[in-house]
């Protein structure tokens, strides 16, 4: 009798929890799709948030202030690794580090999905060509090929696929 007592309670503080405004049957969000280089090979990304309004406005994501706190963590303390961005979207980005492999398995303990933004700008924008790592960039700025301006925007940005069979469970 108790234990029938007690599955009839739990069953009633469960269903309680449930919302008529929420479709119990949805199992799925589709975010847009984003691919960066990471070391000379392709990923995929979402943006979810932005610390920077306009460019929240033009990703259509989350504008969220509080990312950019992350930037004046103490030292040796911060968990923002850094994007590479191309204004006019002349390539796609190129992030500092990716999860090996994506999902529970990570090895690479400096992965972050928070990332703060470096704008990239050719010095002769009819010398540019395709950068694909950080080392690539690096190298172009010692030659003085380029110019990387460190920002104070920070993006969330979650690596979802890091190479064939290499993804976050659940994504198609």
């Amino acid at each position: 009798m108790r234990t029938c007592l007690a599955v009839s309670l739990a069953v009633a503080l469960l269903a309680g929890c449930a919302s008529p405004f929420f479709d119990v049957g949805q199992t799925e969000t589709v975010l847009p799709l984003s691919r960066a280089w990471v070391d000379g090979h392709v990923v995929e990304y979402v943006t979810t948030d932005i610390s920077d309004s306009s460019m929240a406005q033009m990703m259509g994501a989350n504008y969220v202030p509080r990312l950019a706190d992350t930037v004046r963590a103490g030292p040796g303390m911060s968990v923002l690794e850094r994007v590479y961005k191309f204004p006019g979207n002349d390539q796609i980005s190129v992030f500092q580090s990716g999860p090996k492999p994506a999902g529970p398995d990570n090895k690479d303990r400096n992965y972050s999905p928070l990332w703060r933004v470096v704008m990239v700008h050719w010095r002769d924008p009819s010398r540019a060509r395709e950068m694909k790592s950080e080392e690539a960039l690096l190298a172009a700025e010692d030659k003085g090929e380029l110019r990387l301006e460190v920002t104070g925007i920070v993006v969330n940005c979650p690596i979802t696929r890091a190479g064939a069979g290499q993804a976050l469970r659940g994504v198609r």
